[in-house]
């Protein structure tokens, strides 16, 4: 069987398999099979140039592993171990949400408030992506990261100890904002469990595979959210911002929080997936 063979036949079991984007599926799965198994760097050009060659047993089988694999709906990024995040590449597992696209608005927004020696926390923080970014973009700052899951602060360690930035950024194993420094921070962002129960109950196959617990956010969604605004006031310096990412959950956030202007920000999903406030805003607020 040739590389374009392989390919193919694979395309064919993901279609049938009714997998998402199967075509590209297909293909990255037959390139990260090359380099695992072959120690060869793949393209485009690699494989025009190769795909009518025989593709090597080692390979075949492994490549066939993989595709049944994603045929079960098991995430491509749970498969190779990686998903490229604001251009970097980070470790993933089925212990961390996989970084989408729409997070990184989170990042952007704050570059446009930069400060020389920010203090920023981090809110569920994963894999550690935002954290990793926002220390790498802002000089001199100080992140404080926290997370609830054991399992899911290892793979950020890992991806903190990748990027060299163990000085930089302290990983807290916390709820929220319990048994972190008692200090104020310029900018706090935070990517927190916001699915709602009915959607949960229908939650697509490749979302079976991330932990629940990143993505429950109770019957309208908003549980953790409104803890995490609640609380931030006391929390945020008096130039301070909240950032947060809600997904699909707009309408449910305006109802969770009808006192406050909720300002949004465009993302590649839409208009309404992340809103600002201010500390402003924040003063005096009711706990949830």
């Amino acid at each position: 069987m040739t590389y374009e063979e392989a390919r193919k036949e694979a395309e064919q079991i993901l279609k049938g398999a009714e997998v998402p984007d199967a075509a590209l599926d297909a293909w990255y799965l037959l390139e990260y099979a090359i380099r695992k198994i072959e120690k060869k760097e793949t393209g485009r050009t690699w494989y025009l140039m190769n795909r009518k060659e025989s593709i090597l047993p080692g390979t075949l089988l492994y490549y066939q592993e993989l595709v049944s694999r994603r045929k079960q709906r098991i995430p491509l990024q749970h498969l190779t171990g990686e998903q490229e995040f604001y251009g970097y590449p980070f470790y993933v597992n089925e212990h961390v949400l996989i970084p989408r696209q729409d997070t990184e608005v989170l990042v952007e927004e704050a570059l446009k408030r930069k400060k020389e020696g920010m203090k920023v926390l981090d809110l569920c923080t994963g894999s550690g992506c935002l954290a990793i970014m926002l220390a790498d973009q802002f000089e001199n700052a100080t992140v404080d990261a926290v997370e609830l899951s054991p399992a899911a602060l290892g793979i950020a360690q890992t991806n903190i100890s990748r990027y060299g930035m163990k000085d930089r950024i302290r990983l807290h194993h916390a709820d929220l904002y319990d048994g972190i420094p008692d200090k104020r921070y310029q900018l706090i962002v935070t990517n927190p469990p916001y699915v709602n129960q009915s959607s949960m109950d229908n939650l697509p196959a490749e979302y079976l595979h991330e932990p629940q617990m990143a993505l429950a956010g109770g019957f309208d969604g908003m549980d953790i959210v409104r803890r995490i605004v609640g609380t931030a006031g006391e929390r945020l310096t008096d130039d301070g911002l909240l950032i947060v990412e809600i997904g699909n959950e707009a309408e449910n956030a305006i109802a969770a929080f009808p006192e406050l202007e909720l300002t949004w920000l465009s993302t590649s999903g839409g208009d309404d997936r992340v809103f600002l406030l201010t500390a402003e805003q924040l003063k005096g607020l009711k706990k949830a």
